[in-house]
């Protein structure tokens, strides 16, 4: 199974519009969200890019794991981010993190990261991540991080 892992940033001038913004800027704008939990089943491959909106798919269900973070203090940073690792097999699981730091969402990921291996027994596995930020300037903003899994119609 192959997930994209994708990222978009936004503004707007309500917070929901920023939302929006950053779903259209991360090529996921126009789907219904269905958040997941985080486990990648065997097989599982990540690529990082940003898929292509597809018209047809207007309305689809699209199921993801979302990282989000609005923010509408001038002054302040939204930063969402997305850790993963996989095992030989694709086996693996993903986590999420939002805040006001990118160097504080990287800690995060890896520590929690760190933890999922050590409960599971799982040794000398490489940890990732994806991170988006924006600073909000006046308008609010919102970043996110999604890893899709699949779209499918109604």
């Amino acid at each position: 199974m192959e997930i994209i892992v994708t990222s978009g940033t936004g503004t707007g001038r309500t917070e929901l519009g920023a939302f929006d913004n950053a779903l259209w800027n991360a090529g996921v704008a126009n789907y219904n969200l269905l958040k997941m939990s985080s486990i990648l089943p065997p097989g599982t491959k990540i690529v990082l890019k940003k898929p292509v909106l597809k018209s047809e798919e207007y309305g689809h269900r699209l199921y993801v794991v979302l990282s989000e973070r609005r923010e509408s203090t001038p002054g302040k940073i939204a930063c969402a981010s997305l850790g993963w690792y996989l095992q030989q097999d694709g086996r693996g699981v993903l986590v999420e993190y939002n805040g006001e730091s990118v160097t504080e969402a990287k800690k995060k990921l890896i520590d929690t990261l760190q933890d999922l291996a050590d409960t599971r027994g799982i040794k000398g596995v490489e940890f990732k991540t994806k991170i988006a930020s924006i600073k909000c300037t006046g308008r609010p903003v919102c970043a996110i991080v999604a890893a899709i899994y699949q779209s499918q119609p109604w």
